[in-house]
């Protein structure tokens, strides 16, 4: 449904000739190939979930992050932009990030789902985490939430 979604951006941006959003939607759609392609198997020749494309996604805006903080640390705004501009397309196909309240919920559910009790527990509660919030939540924040949570 999601590869559908960005098919039919692609093919609205053309049509409203918008350069920016075209660029980054075809580069979002290289970066789903090379991940359907990487994810191919003897029997299954099918694409990627649409929780893996936005795992995907999140690691996209995790680059461009990255990117933004050294491109404004070299003194080079203009690629800063660009890349917050892409952000902002990519985000457009992301599920609502949750908030922190939101997250803390949703790990004390985990940890008591998993019946996790100490930090050896973490993994098989981060990995409840990624099944049901794909997209949705910062794994990395999440994980710092879990391990506090977990410590006591």
């Amino acid at each position: 449904m999601l590869r559908d979604k960005l098919n039919e951006a692609m093919k609205d941006a053309m049509r409203a000739r918008d350069t920016a959003a075209l660029g980054t939607i075809r580069m979002i759609l290289a970066k789903l190939k090379e991940v359907d392609i990487a994810s191919r198997t003897e029997t299954s020749r099918d694409g990627v979930g649409d929780d893996r494309i936005l795992s995907m996604m999140q690691g996209m805006i995790k680059q461009r992050n990255e990117s933004i903080a050294l491109y404004d640390k070299g003194g080079r705004p203009e690629l800063a932009e660009k890349e917050k501009a892409e952000i902002a397309v990519i985000e457009r196909f992301l599920p609502q990030q949750m908030d922190e309240a939101a997250v803390q919920a949703a790990v004390t559910d985990a940890i008591k789902a998993a019946g996790a009790t100490s930090i050896k527990d973490m993994g098989g509660v981060m990995a409840a985490l990624k099944a049901k919030y794909a997209g949705q939540m910062d794994f990395a924040k999440a994980s710092a939430v879990v391990r506090k949570t977990l410590a006591g």
